[in-house]
Parts: C-alpha cells; structure tokens; sequence
C-alpha cells in the first residue's frame, strides 16, 4: 500500500511539472497569420536601367511589365496586395509583412509610372555605385545640369 501511494505522489508530481513547463511554453507561442501570395517568377534579360521617382529616393524599372522597385539597396515588387524584397533586381524574393515596407514605398503615388519625370533612366551600374552618396548629399533635392558621373544630361528638379 505504500508503495502504491509513493507512485501515485510521483505520477502526481511529474503531471504537475509537465503540465507547469507545458504552460510556460505555451505563453512564448506566437500565432502569425498572413497570405503568402506567391510571387510569379521575373526573368530580366539584363540588369535594368532606373528612372528616380520625384520627391523620393525610390527608383523604379520603366523597362519592366511588372513594378519593380529599388530603394535603400533592396528591390520591392508589389504584388496582389503585398509586398517582396530581394537583394537583386532577379533575384530570391521574400514576402515583407506590410509593417516591414519601407513608407516611402507605402507613399508613392498611384500613378507614378505615368508621372514626367524631367530625368532620364538611370543605368544599372550607376545605380548600384552611387544610390548610398545621392541620397547622403541629398542629390535629387536640386536641379541638376549633370549627373555625378557627367554622363547624363539635364536631370530636372527632382525635389521633395
């Protein structure tokens, strides 16, 4: 009999230490619930040259069919309501949760494929050496004659 008791207050006591660590992991469990759209696939046969979106340091492909977008050195592409991120212009999108996009992405005008924009497409190369220094010296703030590189004409007033 009381070996029968002393396994009853063991079980007793290993069902109150589960049940205790089951409670403790239970309160670091996050539910995220989100639609993960997948993202057609984009074959761009070239890197593509860019045009500045006015007001913003956001530069999109005018080249493309589809939107694609570069800003602080990631590429964004819209798409059914959210939003991906790349590394590369082609390459490896992740699906952004939209507390993740960038509001200067969130801000754009609807319209901004349509927009004059008083500049000429950015070649991929320069995009890539020089976003970090434009947007340091606030480049696009002022009426340019010439690109920092002298090889692009008259930019346009590209203010904020």
């Amino acid at each position: 009999m009381k070996r029968g008791k002393v396994l009853l207050a063991v079980a007793g006591s290993l069902l109150l230490i589960l049940t205790g660590l089951s409670a403790r992991s239970s309160a670091g469990v996050h539910v995220n619930i989100g639609i993960n759209i997948p993202l057609p696939a984009l074959v761009l046969p070239a890197p593509p040259s860019v045009v500045v979106i006015p007001g913003s340091y956001v530069y999109y492909a005018p080249d493309t069919d589809v939107d694609i977008l570069f800003y602080h050195g990631y590429w964004y592409r819209p798409y059914e309501g959210g939003w991906y991120r790349a590394r590369s212009y082609n390459g490896r999108w992740a699906y952004l949760p939209s507390s993740g996009v960038p509001r200067a992405l969130m801000g754009l005008p609807h319209d901004y494929r349509g927009m004059s924009h008083g500049g000429r497409r950015i070649a991929y190369g320069q995009l890539t050496r020089n976003w970090k220094r434009w947007e340091r010296e606030r480049y696009w703030d002022s009426p340019r004659e010439e690109d920092p590189m002298g090889r692009m004409g008259h930019m346009g007033h590209m203010g904020r």
